[in-house]
């Protein structure tokens, strides 16, 4: 019996890398699966449906059931047309990973407006868009039902999101505003019987980009794509039944929850404030704390 027999996910880039462990963990846990992947190059360029219908060829294989799509996860129809193939090709809904991104990696100066909208599209657009028509169908099924439905959404941030990373405005910008989307959609959606989590994952795929360390990590096996596929797998999984709102950070052998902004000094006034008071209160608001720049280190806390 695996934890997702008798249900059906689609999981959002899973011709290749962590999207593509995704799809095979959750068929070979039962799920029926819509291996969504446009087949872009990791620049977000062409198309090509052989790795979606490779990832297909490989569950139906071990005897599991699925189906490949090939739309853009951030076209307003092809988010529509991917959550409508799982309830016509398998009657339903269960669990949506999204995964799906590009990158295009430049410094801020440097960035083109194409390559800045791209990226936000591709990520956040991306990750909203199917998340839209897969919450909408929720809805209407505890509405008509009066039963929470039971499913699940997991998106994916980035450490670079969370904590920032030179090169990556684009990409940074967008992963944050993913995991701030996690939260807005698990309390939206959270009547309906939804779980809304996401995974910042840290592991060896194309799009590891200039993060650091590419060649160091790509010879650990521990930055494997399966090690944060099983942390997204298990966010949707029933065994993850009261988490929601989460962002669960995977890197290496070390899984950690992380949180956004929380106030960390401060300084209180009765009267309006000016920027004499706000530069007399400097010494407590950055007491005990390097006011520059904090360094970026991938893989630690």
């Amino acid at each position: 019996m695996g934890h997702f027999d008798g249900k059906v996910g689609v999981v959002t880039g899973s011709g290749r890398g962590i999207g593509r462990s995704e799809a095979l963990l959750l068929a070979r846990e039962g799920a029926k699966v819509v291996v969504n992947d446009l087949g872009g190059s990791g620049a977000g360029e062409g198309s090509d449906q052989t790795p979606a219908q490779q990832v297909v060829d490989e569950i139906k294989a071990t005897g599991g059931d699925a189906v490949a799509n090939y739309d853009d996860c951030s076209s307003w129809s092809g988010a529509e047309g991917m959550i409508n193939q799982a309830l016509d090709s398998f009657g339903r809904l269960d669990v949506l990973i999204c995964n799906a991104g590009i990158l295009r990696d430049k410094m801020s100066f440097n960035m083109s407006e194409a390559e800045f909208d791209d990226v936000i599209r591709v990520h956040l657009k991306g990750h909203f868009a199917p998340s839209h028509f897969a919450g909408a169908y929720w809805r209407e099924q505890a509405k008509a039902t009066g039963e929470p439905t039971g499913a699940a959404i997991v998106m994916t941030s980035s450490e670079a999101g969370l904590y920032g990373n030179a090169g990556q405005t684009n990409y940074a910008a967008a992963k944050m505003g993913i995991a701030a989307m996690t939260i807005v959609l698990a309390r939206e959606l959270e009547r309906s019987g939804v779980r809304v989590n996401a995974i910042a994952p840290v592991a060896a795929t194309r799009l590891l980009g200039t993060v650091g360390a590419g060649e160091e990590l790509a010879d650990d096996p521990m930055m494997s794509p399966e090690n944060p596929a099983a942390g997204a797998v298990w966010l949707a999984s029933p065994l993850a039944e009261g988490i929601s709102g989460q962002v669960l950070k995977i890197s290496g052998g070390v899984a950690q929850i992380v949180q956004g902004w929380t106030p960390v000094t401060q300084i209180e006034s009765n009267e309006v404030w000016t920027v004499d008071a706000l530069d007399k209160g400097r010494a407590t608001l950055f007491a005990g704390r390097d006011c520059g720049v904090p360094p970026f280190r991938i893989g630690k806390m």
